[in-house]
């Protein structure tokens, strides 16, 4: 049987709800219709935080207690009436992200399964010069929440004492974001460097609460996720309702309320009310730009010191300057004895990003990069895969598998086990050598982590061990019920004209 669906006129916008009934927040009942609901009785602060701006799509199809999948490219159904821009991430790969830019939009992406939103700190307008900085505090577990608010009163000095304006948030999950508004003058690169100067700075304030070390084993207290700045990095707007069982909210705060804030009050529920009755706590953000002139002198004295760059997320190029990506209890070499990393502006070496920009330019928008087995060479092309007289093919390129997991995260955390085994293998991996792949099951998605060990010299190369973690699927199923397929690559979006 056909499933309901509603159909709502939203600011002249005819906008399809599918399934509206279905339970997103199983431990509460929310509906879709729920969340829609409630988006459009906040549109004006959720699009302040998310308008504007180019947005992956994080979709949760089976609500809440599912595992959401990354849409980076728009869907083919997308309506004329919403806007895309089309980004270049650090690999060279390109896509057109969707724009929001009223309510109707809101509900668009709700229908879509989308539950908290996701956007980059850059405008359509301008995709190379991000007008927002973002301060993310995340504890380390076992932190109290109480600890969490006075670093974030320490941030607040920080931002004061080099002229900025800092408009903090609760994340929605267990940390606080503080988003400051800045012209759009400054690189990707830069801005993650001025948030790097900033957590320094707030790390030499408060010491025994703060931290801006990127190694886990250094940590303490509240972490100031540098990084969240580097390019192609999204968090959680302003209002994005957060996939945890209570449907809590991402709420902007004003200063004085920071030091009381209980993050549990803020839902799906409570927030509307809240809104209704004292107004948007974020709603001055865009008139208070400020300069990161003052962050970047800061950046420039602690180079001086002898503080240069820190490590990148895994995911990106090795960047020039920055530290060997090895954890220090696990360094067996002066730093200056590790490969030296090439890439610019988060992305790879000079030579190879011509020659993705040039792929891009010739029509492709995976930059010549491989689409139907992720991390392989195009079928067909030297080094690739080979057919068998069986049929089947056998790759030359030497992939070992590590993990097989329920879900993604445990998946990669055997890729960082196998990482803290294999240092100097891992020092030489690039972005692409990291294979992760989204697989069907019988009725659900799973995930395998495999490492192609190409960029690895090879005396340096591990053998295959055993995977870690090692989760069958097909576990109590017979064939031919045991079947499962590569997750297909994000259909090109069709030409409207």
């Amino acid at each position: 049987m056909a499933s309901r669906k509603e159909l709502l006129e939203i600011g002249g916008r005819d906008v399809s709800i599918s399934n509206p009934d279905k339970v997103y927040f199983p431990e509460t009942g929310y509906t879709k219709m729920d969340l829609v609901s409630y988006y459009l009785s906040v549109a004006d602060g959720a699009l302040r935080g998310a308008g504007g701006r180019p947005m992956a799509l994080k979709r949760f199809v089976d609500g809440a207690a599912g595992e959401p999948f990354f849409q980076k490219r728009a869907p083919d159904n997308t309506p004329d009436w919403i806007r895309t821009a089309e980004l270049t991430f650090p690999s060279g790969r390109t896509a057109d992200e969707i724009v929001l830019d009223e309510p109707a939009g809101l509900a668009w992406v709700v229908n879509l399964g989308c539950i908290d939103l996701n956007p980059h700190p850059v405008r359509a307008e301008d995709l190379d010069h991000p007008d927002e900085l973002r301060v993310d505090l995340d504890p380390i577990p076992g932190v109290p929440w109480s600890q969490v608010r006075d670093v974030a009163i320490v941030c607040q000095e920080a931002l004061e004492a080099v002229g900025l304006v800092g408009w903090p948030k609760t994340s929605g999950s267990r940390g606080i974001h503080i988003n400051v508004r800045i012209g759009r003058r400054w690189t990707y690169s830069e801005v993650r460097r001025a948030a790097l100067a900033l957590a320094r700075d707030v790390e030499a304030r408060a010491p025994s609460i703060a931290t801006s070390k990127w190694w886990k084993e250094e940590r303490h207290g509240v972490f100031l996720d540098y990084n969240q700045n580097a390019k192609d990095r999204t968090v959680a707007s302003a209002y994005s309702v957060r996939p945890l069982p209570d449907a809590r909210v991402s709420m902007p705060l004003r200063w004085d309320e920071v030091a009381d804030v209980v993050a549990e009050d803020f839902t799906l529920a409570t927030v509307p009310g809240i809104v209704a009755s004292r107004g948007d706590a974020g709603a001055g953000i865009d008139e208070a730009v400020g300069s990161l002139e003052a962050l970047l002198e800061l950046s420039r004295r602690h180079e001086a010191e002898g503080q240069g760059d820190a490590p990148w997320p895994p995911n990106y190029a090795k960047q020039a300057g920055e530290p060997p990506r090895v954890q220090p209890s696990r360094a067996r070499r002066p730093k200056s004895e590790y490969e030296q990393g090439r890439g610019v502006e988060g992305g790879p070496p000079p030579e190879v990003a011509a020659e993705r920009a040039a792929a891009v330019a010739k029509g492709d928008p995976n930059a010549g990069l491989p689409t139907d087995w992720p991390g392989m060479p195009p079928r067909g092309t030297p080094g690739g895969s080979r057919p068998t007289p069986t049929g089947r093919r056998k790759t030359t390129i030497p992939v070992i598998e590590i993990s097989r997991a329920a879900t993604k995260a445990e998946a990669l955390e055997g890729l960082e086990r196998w990482k803290a085994r294999h240092p100097e293998a891992a020092e030489h991996l690039e972005p692409a050598d990291v294979l992760t792949d989204g697989m069907r099951g019988r009725s659900s998605l799973w995930y395998r982590v495999r490492v192609n060990l190409i960029h690895v010299p090879e005396a340096d190369r591990p053998p295959q061990e055993a995977l870690d973690p090692d989760y069958d699927p097909w576990a109590g199923y017979e064939w031919p019920d045991r079947s499962g397929q590569l997750q297909r690559a994000p259909r090109k979006r069709r030409d409207p004209a």
